[in-house]
Order: structure tokens, then C-alpha cells, then sequence
């Protein structure tokens, strides 16, 4: 690879839905040092034609066509943001056409798929991360260095709820494309709870459900699980498709507790409320480009040849769990599990500040929420 003999990588984006235009696309602004933006990949001519003219680019194509526009263009890395269900199948592609892949989350909708993907990477040579943001973001690593620093104590007690009603024929909503409120909102809930208790699950028990809502023929509206760590620590979530936007996390030790709301969001500022012997304080981040250090960070691996974090490995560890709730919820049982450790865990090394993006009038791409 060329790569390495250049300050930037180059990136194709594929997939041109609401999340790559208002801050995928937008981040490479802010990731110049190392990123740069030089194709767009979609089946839509519409928004090819409109977003290339934007962000004056001149290489655009379809997803039959990746292979040639990936050689054509000389690209380096691809930012996968395709539905979930597609994951597995553009790594392949893009790996085997000696391309670096950072890989929207959940990183697929099986434990198979996911070791596909870790497997073909590795043999083409290429590196894989997959898009956790908030492995980079202040208010959540701040959490885990007061957690690591013994503020509030023995942490004991997980909490965390992510909902939003989303939006009549939403993708979300496609069994075939890997939607659902555990998939697309859970794993957050289940990705945050690893990080701060710093430690793997040995069981999970959850349910899962639809209601009357037409929505929700296909996929699970609401799925709440209960998760027991080791230490005799739990964890509790819900995640939801159809519920009032809420967003938040709260760990509560043996000393005090620390609530972050919102918790998920990359729309908005963030608020951390930190209660120690009935004194509580409030912090308060500011928004931030949550996108530019994802590009940043994996640039940096590439030209470095270094492994990223989040890697594959992360990426496996949430969809293995993901499915173990799936199946206590078919079976109303727990499912105990066989922790599988990471490489690396975020800390506050990860941080970097990018100012936030501006708002982006979309392009046949509405907002996934109602």
C-alpha cells in the first residue's frame, strides 16, 4: 500500500444515508491532518450527483462497481455505513481489494459474520476498526477515569436507557437489514457497560417486545436485558424503537454515583452529574465533531501499522453478547457466556476535541426519528 508514504489516507465513503451526510462526510473537515475524502459509493444517482458537487469530488459510483472504484480511485481505507446486515459483505469486498476498513456499528448481525470479517482482514492484510465513537469522546472517557480513579467507589450497579420513536418504514425496522432496537440502540447500552465496569459479562437474561405497532413487524420495538458481571456487579438496559427519546447511563458505587444525560447522542452538548456523599456537580461538554476522531485515530493506525481500538475484536465481543440476549429473550432462560476479552479498552489517551459540525440540509435522507 501507498498509504504509508503519504501524509493522508483516502477515504470512499459507502453508503450515503442521514448518518454519513450530517457527520460522516462533514468529519473529514475536521480530520485533515491525516483523512482525506475522495469517493462516494451508493445506489442513489440523486445523492451521488448532489453530495460529489458539495464536497467537489469527482469519483462517485455504485455498490457492483466498489472494486474498480476503489483501484480507480486509489483508495485506501472505506467508512462502511450500510445497513447491518451488509457489513460482512463490503469488509469482504473491500478487504480483499486491499482496502482498510472502519466499519459502522454493530459490526454485523452474527458471531459468524463477525469472525469473517476479523479473518479476512487479517489474511488481506489490512486493518479493521469498528465505529465506536464514544470510545473517543470526553464525557464518557471522563466517567471512566473517575470509575478508575475510585471516586464513587467499588462501582456495583449499571443502569441505561436508550430510546427514540422512529420513523414509519424507517431501515430500522427491516428484519432483512439487520434493524431493531437491540441491534441498532442496545448496543451502546451493552458497549458502555463493558467500558466502565472494564470486564465481560458471564450471564444474560432478556426479554424482548413488539406490541401492536405496525412498525414493528419485522423487528423488536423494546428489548431490556439484565447482565451479571463478575464481582457480583449487574447491569441493566433498554433499549427501544418506540418510546420517548431518553438517552442516559448511571453507575452507582459504594461511595456515589455518576449519571451522564445524554449519554449517546453526537447531536447535542453532554452532561455528567456526579453525586458523592449527597453532594452532587455537574459537568458540562460541549458538542463535538464525535466523527473526526474516529478518522483520525484509524488513519493514524494505518500509517503507522498499528492495531486500532476499537478493532474487530470489540466489534465480535458486543454481537456475540447481542445474540446471547436474543436467544434468553426466545427462550425466556438466561444464556451464560464465555467472556471474550478485548485487546484494548478505551481510555483518556482516546480524547481529542474537533469542534462541532455545522447542520447539513440532507439529501433524500431523513432523520430516522419521527
Amino acid at each position: 500500500m501507498s498509504s504509508s508514504t503519504r501524509r493522508r489516507v483516502r477515504y470512499a465513503v459507502v453508503g450515503l444515508g442521514n448518518l454519513s451526510q450530517v457527520a460522516v462526510l462533514p468529519a473529514f473537515e475536521h480530520a485533515r491532518e491525516n483523512s482525506e475524502l475522495v469517493a462516494l459509493v451508493s445506489s442513489d444517482r440523486e445523492k451521488l450527483d448532489v453530495l460529489a458537487k458539495r464536497y467537489d469530488l469527482t469519483l462517485t459510483g455504485d455498490y457492483p462497481d466498489l472494486e474498480k472504484l476503489l483501484q480507480k480511485g486509489n483508495i485506501d481505507a472505506v467508512y462502511l455505513a450500510v445497513p447491518n446486515a451488509l457489513h460482512r459483505a463490503m469488509t469482504e469486498r473491500a478487504a480483499r481489494a486491499g482496502v482498510h476498513v472502519l466499519c459502522e456499528k454493530p459490526m454485523a448481525v452474527t458471531e459468524e459474520d463477525c469472525e469473517a470479517m476479523i479473518r479476512v482482514t487479517r489474511e488481506s492484510g489490512v486493518r479493521l476498526m469498528i465505529a465506536y465513537r464514544l470510545h473517543f469522546e470526553r464525557a464518557n472517557l471522563d466517567v471512566i477515569e473517575r470509575i478508575r480513579g475510585g471516586e464513587i467507589g467499588d462501582p456495583r450497579i449499571f443502569t441505561s436507557v436508550f430510546c427514540q420513536q422512529v420513523r414509519e418504514g424507517d431501515i430500522r425496522t427491516r428484519k432483512d437489514m439487520g434493524g431493531g432496537a437491540l441491534f441498532d440502540m442496545g448496543i451502546y447500552c451493552l458497549n458502555a457497560a463493558r467500558y466502565l465496569f472494564r470486564d465481560e459479562p458471564l450471564e444474560v437474561y432478556a426479554a424482548q417486545a413488539s406490541g401492536q405497532d405496525a412498525r414493528f413487524r419485522e423487528v423488536d420495538e423494546m428489548t431490556t436485558a439484565l447482565l451479571r458481571f463478575p464481582g457480583n456487579r449487574l447491569a441493566q438496559m433498554t433499549a427501544s424503537l418506540g418510546a420517548a427519546d431518553v438517552s442516559e447511563l448511571r453507575v452507582v458505587g459504594t461511595k456515589g454515583d455518576i449519571r451522564i444525560d445524554p449519554a449517546y447522542e453526537y447531536a447535542g452538548e453532554r452532561r455528567e452529574f456526579i453525586t458523592i456523599d449527597g453532594k452532587t456537580k455537574q459537568i458540562t461538554v460541549s458538542k463535538r465533531d464525535q466523527f473526526a476522531p474516529e478518522l483520525l485515530h484509524f488513519s493514524h493506525c494505518i500509517l503507522a501499522n498499528q492495531e486500532p481500538e476499537p478493532s474487530g475484536r470489540e466489534g465480535l465481543a458486543d454481537v456475540r453478547i447481542l445474540q446471547a440476549m436474543v436467544q434468553s429473550a426466545k427462550t425466556g432462560k438466561p444464556v451464560t457466556l464465555v467472556p471474550l476479552e478485548p485487546e484494548q479498552r478505551p481510555d483518556m489517551r482516546l480524547e481529542m476535541k474537533k469542534p462541532a459540525v455545522k447542520k447539513i440540509e440532507t439529501v433524500r435522507a431523513p432523520s430516522p426519528s419521527k
